[in-house]
């Protein structure tokens, strides 16, 4: 997964940058809200307008410099459960806005009628199914499960909505960012359905480890 590899690369490129923002009395959270309130207003003031060759490498380059709030607590010694809780609720406004900003365009400029109401429902079922990722994920962690796997991560897909984004900003076809909305939905889907199966047998062994002799229920 894409950002598995690109935490590296990431922690490379914006670590001497974070701790000059740290120099300067930036807390991660500050961070954490400026990026969102950035990343949100460069989706509604660039998509809905089909502003498509701008807003790909705006909202790459906000959203690549979105990791420098973990990468300031980290090197800072400021992490927290507040701020990554923060940090995650603010990624879900951003992937809103987002998909949010998709679906506007998609009502107000797709002549084709077929195509707009079957671009307008990815994009809906897109909202639902890449807030249900994480909520997923989060929600495994607080019975005591991890359900870190998946096959599409946040950076994913957005990096897939990103690419079907330019190359109709390029000149292809509109349908390209409805296969794009398509392919983000059908891997955030099997994204969830991978989750639930890996929490389900992580339960199922606590359950056994809880009925034996001796265990201890969690």
């Amino acid at each position: 997964m894409l950002g598995q590899h690109g935490r590296g690369l990431s922690t490379a490129l914006f670590t001497r940058p974070a701790l000059a923002l740290a120099r300067a009395g930036v807390t991660p959270n500050m961070l954490t809200v400026a990026g969102t309130v950035l990343t949100v207003g460069a989706a509604v003031s660039t998509l809905p307008q089909g502003r498509f060759l701008l807003a790909p490498p705006l909202l790459a380059a906000l959203l690549a410099a979105d990791s420098c709030d973990g990468i300031l607590a980290r090197a800072t010694g400021r992490t927290s459960q507040f701020g990554a809780f923060l940090d995650s609720t603010m990624d879900r406004l951003a992937d809103g806005a987002i998909f949010g900003s998709l679906i506007v365009w998609a009502a107000l400029h797709l002549a084709d009628g077929a195509l707009r109401t079957t671009t307008v429902s990815l994009g809906v079922v897109c909202v639902v199914l890449v807030a249900a990722v994480p909520y997923a994920r989060a929600r495994a962690e607080s019975i005591g499960a991890t359900a870190s796997v998946g096959i599409a991560e946040r950076t994913d897909r957005l990096v897939i909505i990103g690419v079907a984004i330019l190359a109709v900003g390029l000149g292809a076809p509109a349908w390209v960012l409805s296969a794009g909305l398509a392919l983000v939905a059908a891997a955030s889907a099997v994204t969830v359905i991978q989750r639930i199966v890996v929490v389900r047998s992580q339960a199922l062994a606590q359950e056994r480890a809880g009925a034996m002799p001796g265990g201890e229920r969690a």
